[in-house]
């Protein structure tokens, strides 16, 4: 008979998904807990016996560690694993013993979400030896083809109405939980004023999208694109060394500017959930003053990025899920922070000067054996949102939580701080 584990879920995706695994281990005999933090925990672990921590980040350390050692917990999941809370988890977990596992969206997107053991980005476990990786993705196997296809889909409505909740909730149930403090960069307010205003002007924005998109591939595909992330996600924050995304950009500006052909452009694609927050056309359109490149950059908000990667001469990026779609398309790619795929053989390793006139090429059996490595090891296919996505993620992890041995690859612990 397997053994029984105590699972304690801290601050999971704001949808259901996270209660419904909870109830799925439950169902195979397991104990599950949860500790709520804040107004969304509430809406989002509608059971009863959670327990609340109200006090003050200061003292969430030692309470935490009282509560894992009286509850005999053998396993803790979180979603985001930078957040403090989780930060700090972390760290109580490997204290006593504990296995702790980020849940987030999937590497390989869409319809992937990820199981990693402990955290992400620049403080995955995951190896970066091609050695071990063809080794994994050998004993992996291949995958079939519809795990290529995007099944499990879901509208913007639906994510905007969750994340509607998530913020009504925090803010209704704030007195009960007084001394929480939300990491996000700007008030609830803020978001949505700027996400009315995008959405106000989506339809020319898509619309300039396409044309620029189309000119691009009209004069012979002489391009470089330029991925954006979020300036506020912790992949940026904590997984790179810039003190904001600004930075990374000035320096791909000023990089290009002395080192890219005269006949290339730089496209810049805005993240798709940017709200508008950064006002990054100002922003863009003073470091295209300063660096005299006022013909050779574009910047786009839209446009298929699919088309874009396969067109271009070579993807720029931090650390973006962009990147291992750019290697799996056979694309040149670099990366500017930490990322769990820049590996020799997948990205460029020569520096950001080089990339622009001999970017080094994809590997594409190294590719394929990373992929399949992934897929076994930390990728699960389904979906925070769609139920039939849902369903299939949550046995997965299920399985992978209580029947797969620990991955040997994970047991060397790196600094988490």
């Amino acid at each position: 008979m397997a053994e029984t584990k105590t699972f304690l879920f801290l601050q999971g995706h704001p949808t259901f998904f996270c209660v419904r695994l909870g109830d799925a281990l439950k169902a195979e005999g397991h104990n599950v807990r949860k500790i709520r933090l804040s107004g969304q925990d509430m809406l989002f672990w509608p059971r009863r016996g959670a327990s609340s921590y109200r006090g003050g980040f200061a003292r969430w350390r030692v309470w935490l560690t009282d509560y894992v050692k009286r509850h005999g917990i053998t396993d803790i999941i979180y979603y985001a694993d930078r957040h403090p809370y989780h930060v700090e988890a972390l760290v109580v977990a490997r204290s006593l013993g504990v296995r702790a596992w980020a849940v987030e969206f999937g590497y390989l997107r869409p319809d992937w979400l990820t199981l990693e053991p402990e955290a992400m980005g620049a403080f995955s476990r995951f190896p970066k030896d091609p050695k071990v990786i063809r080794k994994l993705g050998i004993a992996a196997g291949p995958l079939t083809n519809d795990e290529h296809e995007s099944t499990y889909s879901h509208s913007f409505l639906e994510e905007a109405l969750f994340d509607i909740a998530r913020n009504v909730a925090h803010t209704i149930f704030m007195p009960f939980y007084p001394f929480y403090k939300s990491d996000a960069p700007f008030s609830m307010v803020e978001d949505y004023y700027y996400w009315i205003t995008n959405l106000l002007t989506t339809d020319n924005a898509e619309a300039r999208a396409s044309q620029i998109q189309a000119e691009c591939e009209e004069d012979g595909a002489d391009f470089n694109l330029l991925a954006m992330q979020l300036a506020h996600d912790y992949q940026i924050r904590v997984s790179t060394h810039y003190d904001h995304l600004i930075d990374m950009v000035e320096e791909v500006f000023a990089s290009f500017a002395a080192n890219a052909p005269r006949s290339r452009k730089l496209i810049i694609k805005q993240h798709p959930l940017d709200n508008g927050y950064q006002n990054w056309p100002r922003r863009i359109d003073a470091l295209k003053e300063k660096y005299n490149l006022g013909r050779q950059v574009r910047m786009i908000r839209g446009g298929d990025l699919g088309v874009l990667i396969r067109n271009s001469k070579g993807v720029v990026l931090a650390n973006s899920t962009v990147g291992l779609n750019a290697a799996r398309a056979g694309v040149p790619t670099v990366a500017l922070g930490e990322a769990v795929y820049d590996i020799a053989g997948i990205t460029h390793q020569g520096g950001l000067d080089s990339f622009w006139t001999k970017p080094e090429p994809v590997d594409a059996k190294l590719e394929r054996q990373l992929v399949r490595a992934m897929a076994a090891e930390i990728q699960v296919r389904g979906s925070f949102y769609d139920k039939a996505g849902q369903k299939l993620a949550i046995g997965e992890i299920v399985d992978r939580l209580t029947r797969r041995p620990y991955p040997a690859w994970a047991r060397n612990p790196v600094s988490v701080s």
